[in-house]
């Protein structure tokens, strides 16, 4: 049986541990499982049933994922600030001339304030201007500010300690936590952006632009950031298998729409996106850094924007019509339709000629989307290093 331990020998070894991983680590990165569990959830919620409530067990399981990243943030933010040693505060980041707490728990603290804010707000918005139609109300804004502020705050805490070097002998579960904390970070980013990144879009020039802004910066950080080679793969693969179990796990639960008109009677959960194939370029840019990392970052960041954006249209591309043929398959999640909506569209399964990007519009855009996921990748190769530092 592993042992918990407590021990002030060093800084990196002052907190309670399990094994030789301070507990409040894996409560941070477990907080940003159960956000997503519960966005993801929502998510399906309003899809398939509509009407929810302040205190709905999706919400429960979002603000539960706040309030314990808060709770073990601020418990060690205290801790150290009252009941320390100076070799302990040395460690972390001073802040209003009393408080002394890692970068991870600042965000984390930060995050849970913003959520557990934009719980009243939301009441209000509601209750003033009735259901959402879009995911970025302004209080859902709020909330998905706090919720990323948490899963930076995870990401920051795994890092403070994978970057000290008396904790290599923990570096394959570090490698885990970071893998885990990153994939979250990513399935909040698709998520965000779902709206314009869901299958009718696929062959719409728009969706590769909005991707070669969002994903490169995180995959290529991830890939210099993580003391694995795999940084970017791993975290993708976090990503790519959460998702597929949201997908095939939510719909073996009945749900009934509670709101009109009902235009497809669904009777069950309906699944969330199929994850994007990421692992794809994620894995070039693995291949690609681990090589030429020590390369001029603006001629690494010029070789990597064709290698992205290529290969993910080389697989996105095709894989769009693999999940318009499926036709409500559940493995792919293709099942998906909001009870409002109607469930004959003709194009449910088919792209429309508005859909589509082709000929010069479309080479123009993939050009664009070069020269978005090169700005995108030089961002991301600073952050990378950035987070290579990250000891507080």
């Amino acid at each position: 049986m592993e042992s918990i331990s407590i021990s002030a020998n060093t800084p990196a070894r002052s907190a309670i541990s399990f094994s030789g991983v301070p507990v409040y680590i894996y409560a941070t990165v477990l907080s940003s499982l159960s956000i997503m569990i519960g966005l993801i959830w929502d998510i399906s919620w309003h899809m398939s049933i509509g009407r929810d409530g302040l205190f709905s067990p999706p919400h429960l399981a979002i603000y539960l994922g706040g309030v314990t990243a808060g709770l073990f943030s601020g418990f060690r933010i205290l801790k150290v600030s009252f009941g320390g040693t100076e070799i302990e505060k040395q460690g972390t980041v001073r802040f209003w001339g009393i408080f002394h707490g890692s970068l991870g728990n600042l965000f984390c603290v930060w995050g849970a304030i913003a959520m557990l804010t934009s719980a009243p707000f939301d009441v209000w918005w509601h209750n003033t201007y009735g259901l959402d139609v879009t995911i970025l109300s302004p209080p859902h804004t709020v909330l998905l500010l706090g919720m990323i502020t948490i899963q930076f705050g995870a990401l920051a805490s795994v890092l403070k300690y994978q970057n000290d070097k008396s904790h290599q002998e923990n570096t394959p579960m570090f490698n885990l936590l970071f893998a885990m904390s990153g994939g979250f970070l990513l399935t909040m980013l698709f998520t965000i952006a779902s709206e314009e990144l869901s299958r009718h879009e696929m062959h719409n020039v728009s969706f590769y632009k909005i991707s070669a802004v969002l994903f490169p910066l995180f995959l290529v950080a991830f890939s210099m950031a993580a003391k694995s080679r795999w940084g970017a793969t791993s975290a993708t693969a976090v990503y790519t298998i959460f998702l597929m179990l949201m997908s095939w796990i939510l719909p073996l639960f009945p749900a009934t729409p509670l709101l009109g008109p009902v235009l497809n009677p669904v009777t069950n959960f309906q699944p969330f996106d199929f994850p994007l194939l990421l692992i794809v370029p994620a894995f070039l840019i693995d291949v690609l850094v681990q090589r030429m990392r020590s390369k001029n970052a603006w001629l690494l960041a010029l070789a990597l924007a064709p290698v992205f954006v290529l290969s993910f249209i080389a697989v996105q591309w095709p894989f769009a019509n693999v999940l318009m043929a499926s036709k409500g398959h559940w493995l792919l999640g293709t099942s998906k339709w909001y009870f409002g909506s109607d469930p004959t569209w003709e194009f449910r399964y088919a792209f429309g000629p508005w859909m589509e990007t082709s000929g010069m519009n479309l080479v123009i855009g993939l050009l664009t989307a070069l020269a978005f996921a090169f700005l995108s990748l030089r961002t991301g190769l600073s952050l990378g290093r950035w987070m290579q530092q990250v000891i507080r």
